[in-house]
């Protein structure tokens, strides 16, 4: 079926479909290579940036409120409002 439809897209095209194995396919994009790095090694790799990123995003939302970083960053009046509000 799936076939089929591809079939029937390209018959509009004049076009020759050529299969080149995979050692002279020297053009093969990401997903057709084979993956480097063994799954286990990755997720370790996740987990160790995992656990530092929350006291990250604490130390980036506490550094965009200070006021200097707020004017540096107004674009158009909205900073004002931000100040306020930070002013609670």
């Amino acid at each position: 079926m799936r076939q089929r439809r591809w079939l029937k897209l390209l018959s509009g095209y004049d076009c020759d479909i050529c299969y080149h194995p995979g050692k002279t396919n020297v053009v093969a994009d990401a997903l057709s290579r084979k993956e480097r790095e063994p799954p286990l090694r990755v997720r370790a790799l996740v987990m160790t940036i995992g656990l530092d990123l929350p006291r990250q995003i604490l130390n980036a939302q506490t550094k965009a409120r200070k006021p200097e970083n707020i004017k540096k960053e107004d674009v158009g009046g909205i900073g004002y409002l931000v100040m306020a509000i930070c002013r609670l």
